[in-house]
């Protein structure tokens, strides 16, 4: 079993990282934290708007940063966007201050999910499946590279996905003590 002060979810758009990932922070009391709306609160601006103003490396510049500061802490199931395993060290930082779980899903079942997501600056580039493809093919195997263990979503819908996640994590993760308060001294 590991111990690690967070967990940290990778895996392609549409995987579940953060539908599923919001009901094992409940299971596990951890606080949630979607790296990509950690990026627009501090920027005011959508992760969308930060493509088309600073291009993809400006956006991967300040991902990194917010993903650095969010790892300093602890207790936290941290959803880190589709592209942050791009960066070597995204990853090892992930790998050192988190259990990292490689949210695994198909292009089908990617499909299927975005359907209706227009929010996504990287789809907005043509055929979807092509570039799901494309994202795939490159970026597999960097998640596996990152990742302590593999979840496959497909398979489950997404309140079923949280139940089996959380019983695959229980037998390999072990969460660092929640803090408790000082004692009053009388």
């Amino acid at each position: 079993m590991q111990s690690a002060p967070n967990l940290v979810l990778v895996g392609p758009m549409g995987a579940g990282k953060s539908s599923i990932g919001r009901r094992v922070a409940r299971r596990f009391g951890l606080v949630f934290v979607d790296v990509d709306h950690e990026i627009e609160v501090r920027t005011g601006a959508t992760v969308a708007t930060i493509f088309e103003c600073e291009g993809e490396p400006g956006f991967r510049a300040r991902e990194r940063a917010t993903l650095m500061d969010i790892l300093a802490g602890e207790r936290q199931l941290v959803a880190t966007g589709g592209g942050a395993v791009l960066d070597a060290d995204n990853r090892a930082r992930m790998r050192t201050r988190g259990f990292v779980v490689h949210m695994h899903a198909g292009v089908e079942t990617q499909l299927a999910r975005l359907a209706r997501d227009r929010t996504r600056p990287l789809l907005a580039r043509g055929d979807r499946r092509a570039v799901l493809e494309q994202l795939a093919i490159e970026r597999a195997p960097l998640y596996e590279a990152a990742a302590h263990l593999r979840f496959d979503t497909g398979l489950h819908t997404c309140a079923d996905a949280a139940v089996q996640l959380g019983r695959l994590i229980q037998r390999h993760w072990r969460p660092p003590p929640a803090a408790t308060p000082d004692a009053a001294v009388g």
